[in-house]
C-alpha cells in the first residue's frame, strides 16, 4: 500500500499501542513485519502519549516482542514535555509532577525536580496513584498562578479489561477545579512528530506517521505535514476514517498489510 503514496517514503512514525500491539499481545508477526521495513530501507521511529514508562522500558518490550528497537528510537509524549519545558525554563528547577517514571524520569533529565511549592509548572501525565490530597496540592498551585502543562489529552487508554482513565481525564479533573486550562504537547499537537522528523532526518512529506487513532496519531501527523495512514487495529474504524477531514492518505487493516 506504500507505493500508493506520491511522494517517495523515507521514514516511519510508528505509535505502537494499537498498532504494534494490545497490551502485551503483539499484532502480527512483527518480526516479519519488520523485516520487510528493513528490506525497504525504512527508517523508523516510534511516538506514544503514553506517559507511564520509559523508552528503555518500551524498547525492551519491543524487543520481547521480536522487533530490534532502541530506546533513542523512542518518543514519548513525557520526553515532548520535558523538553518543550526545558525550552521554557532552560535551568531546570522545581515543578510539582502528576505521573509515574516515565514522566518524572524526563523531567528530571532535563533538570527539573518535584516539589509543592514555588513551583515552576504543574506538569501532569497519567498517574495510577493519582490521591485527593495530590489533586488539593496541585490545584491550590494552579490557584496560585502556576502554569499547567499537561502532557497529552487522552481521556481514556485500552486494557484487556475495557477502558481504563487516562492523562485527559486526570487533567480534567485539575482543569474543572481550578479554572486553568493546561498546555498540551503530546498528541494532537505536532512536537513529538516534529522531534521524530528531526531524528530521522527527513522532510515533514518523507515520513508517513501510522497510528490507530484519528484524533491523536493522524491529527499530529496532519499538522506536522506528513502522510498519515490508520490501521484498523486499535481505536478508530474506517467509517470514523471515511468522515475524517482531511481523510488519512491510507487506511489499512493492519501494519502487515500497509507494509507489503
Amino acid at each position: 500500500m506504500l507505493d500508493q503514496l506520491q511522494s517517495p517514503i523515507k521514514a516511519l512514525i510508528l505509535d505502537m499501542d494499537g498498532v504494534l500491539y494490545r497490551h502485551n499481545d503483539p499484532i502480527g508477526d512483527l518480526p516479519s513485519i519488520f523485516r520487510r521495513i528493513n528490506e525497504r530501507g525504512l527508517k523508523v521511529m516510534y511516538a506514544t502519549n503514553n506517559t507511564m514508562s520509559t523508552p528503555e522500558a518500551y524498547r525492551d518490550k519491543l524487543r520481547r516482542m521480536g522487533v530490534a528497537a532502541e530506546a533513542e528510537q523512542v518518543i514519548t509524549s513525557s520526553i515532548a514535555t520535558a523538553y518543550a519545558l526545558h525550552h521554557r525554563f532552560p535551568k531546570g528547577g522545581p515543578v510539582y509532577m502528576v505521573g509515574e517514571v516515565g514522566l518524572r524520569a524526563a523531567l528530571e533529565e532535563q533538570g527539573f525536580y518535584h516539589a509543592e511549592q514555588d513551583v515552576l509548572a504543574v506538569v501532569s501525565g497519567m498517574d495510577k496513584n493519582f490521591t485527593y490530597d495530590m489533586m488539593v496540592r496541585a490545584v491550590r498551585l494552579l490557584l496560585n498562578g502556576a502554569p499547567f502543562i499537561g502532557t497529552n489529552p487522552d481521556l481514556l487508554y485500552p486494557t484487556p479489561d475495557g477502558p481504563s482513565i487516562g492523562t485527559g481525564g486526570v487533567l480534567a479533573i485539575m482543569e474543572a477545579c481550578s479554572g486553568v486550562h493546561p498546555d498540551i504537547i503530546g498528541k494532537p499537537f505536532p512536537a513529538m512528530m516534529e522531534m521524530a522528523l528531526d531524528k530521522l532526518d527527513v522532510l515533514p512529506n518523507e515520513a508517513l506517521v501510522i497510528g490507530d487513532r484519528l484524533n491523536t496519531d493522524i491529527a499530529a501527523g496532519q499538522a506536522a505535514g506528513c502522510h498519515t495512514a490508520l490501521v484498523l487495529t486499535g481505536i478508530s474504524a474506517r467509517e470514523e476514517a471515511e468522515k475524517w477531514q482531511p481523510q488519512p492518505d491510507l487506511i489499512a487493516e493492519d501494519l502487515a498489510t500497509l507494509i507489503d
